[in-house]
């Protein structure tokens, strides 16, 4: 998306979009950053997006034997729920009480007709329901299988940014905004969506024999069964992608019409030099397929193949893919083919994110703390699509005495104190950890 035109852009990929060069600039800056700072330690070093990063835990139940198998995720800057409006209750449209100007500049935008109410705990009892994969392959039975998947938070940051899905696409396959009314608290308490890793109880699903995080090959599993479906063994696919790289379709085809007639093509793997085992197929390579059934669930409204791309696109990133999504509805396939079209020599997308020795490390550590949240902000789309509208921003600010807090609207150049903040109406919410630095 190109943010120096005119046309209408979506807040959530522009804060995405910030949050990427922010990132890399600070990234390239980093010596200077820590001689400003006083020290070369690099665990003291963080990047602003920081600030926002959460990782969840995915726990996969086999739906043979019962084994359970837990798997982290990338970190993530924005929390995306979908609202499940079947848990929405009409009722009457009342005035929401917004200050005079956001009313001014709605008054052509809201429709008469009585919005659903939806209570916030819905979306976030949405997002951490149980999901199901229909064929996940596990590695201890050699096959696909069901498989039961949920997710959880493995930390909370000092600042947490939940996005509403307020965008479908319609009947005739337009986008359209989605008109409700969340019942958003001025608190949260998410230490009940915390992961707690394996239970006492389970039996996990053994490590398969070929993980061996030393030789820093991954194997992209989707790969692995697109190669198996057109006819070749499970042994000669894990072959031809770890000759390859492990995440690089087409040249592992490649390989494997150069190398089918090998008398070894279908043999178990060797332990490579330096290794005792053959690569990781597990799920940890450029795209988790539990991460494409559990977006495609929440989403509802794209195909295996676009979240897949989205995914592959912005690393596994399920926020940013999201976002990505939403904003590229009018010509989605268009927008993938695109993306696929300045695909490098060794896969991965030139143009989709800051290089990657400008990124910062994605196993680092993240900031941690209590799950208990306050509302602090929110910006609300006026509008009735994606392709035109307004939006406006809203933040809780000190009294000018010292006393308390107040609402204020930040309306482009116009800033002005809101008595009563659209928050029903909000696209994007900020909450403020209990015990974060407020003038962080």
């Amino acid at each position: 998306v190109d943010f120096c035109t005119g046309e209408m852009q979506d807040a959530a990929q522009y804060l995405s979009h910030l949050w990427e060069r922010l990132d890399a600039a600070e990234m390239a800056g980093k010596e200077r950053l820590e001689d400003a700072a006083g020290t070369d330690r690099e665990a003291d070093f963080r990047v602003s997006s920081d600030t926002f990063a959460y990782r969840t835990e995915e726990r996969i139940v086999c739906g043979v034997d019962g084994k359970v198998k837990y798997k982290k995720g990338p970190p993530e800057t924005m929390l995306s729920l979908r609202l499940p409006m079947e848990a929405a209750a009409p009722a009457s449209r009342q005035e929401d009480g917004t200050d005079q100007e956001s009313k001014r500049l709605k008054s052509d935008a809201i429709s008469p007709e009585p919005a659903p109410v939806l209570p916030f705990r819905a979306c976030l009892d949405a997002w951490a329901a149980e999901g199901s994969v229909d064929d996940f392959h596990w590695d201890h039975l050699g096959a696909a299988a069901a498989a039961r998947t949920s997710s959880r938070f493995c930390n909370f940051p000092p600042f947490l940014v939940v996005q509403m899905q307020r965008y479908e696409l319609g009947p005739d396959w337009v986008p359209r905004k989605i008109e409700a009314e969340v019942e958003m608290p001025p608190a949260l308490d998410l230490e009940g969506l915390r992961a707690g890793g394996p239970r006492e109880e389970e039996v996990l699903v053994p490590e398969p024999p070929g993980t061996v995080p030393a030789l820093g090959i991954s194997v992209d599993e989707s790969i692995v069964a697109m190669l198996t479906d057109m006819g070749f063994g499970r042994n000669g696919c894990l072959r031809a992608l770890r000759a390859t790289g492990g995440t690089d379709a087409e040249a592992a085809t490649n390989w494997i019409f150069e190398h089918s007639a090998d008398t070894d093509f279908n043999d178990p793997l060797p332990p490579e030099e330096g290794g005792d085992a053959a690569p990781s197929t597990s799920g940890g390579g450029s795209v988790d397929e539990t991460a494409v059934v559990s977006l495609v669930e929440s989403l509802g409204m794209f195909s295996v193949e676009q979240v897949r791309a989205a995914l592959e696109i912005f690393g596994g990133a399920g926020d940013r893919a999201a976002d990505w999504l939403f904003s590229n509805m009018d010509d989605l396939d268009g927008a993938i083919a695109a993306q696929k079209s300045m695909m490098g020599n060794v896969g991965g997308l030139d143009n989709a994110a800051p290089a990657a020795s400008a990124e910062p490390d994605a196993s680092r550590t993240l900031d941690d703390g209590p799950g208990q949240y306050d509302l602090v902000g929110l910006v609300s789309h006026i509008g009735k699509n994606t392709s035109s509208g307004h939006y406006v921003c809203h933040l809780l600010r000190p009294c000018p005495d010292g006393k308390g807090e107040q609402w204020v609207i930040y309306n482009d150049e116009k800033v002005a104190v809101s008595e009563n903040p659209p928050i029903p109406h909000g696209y994007l919410y900020l909450f403020r950890r209990r015990n974060a630095d407020s003038n962080a």
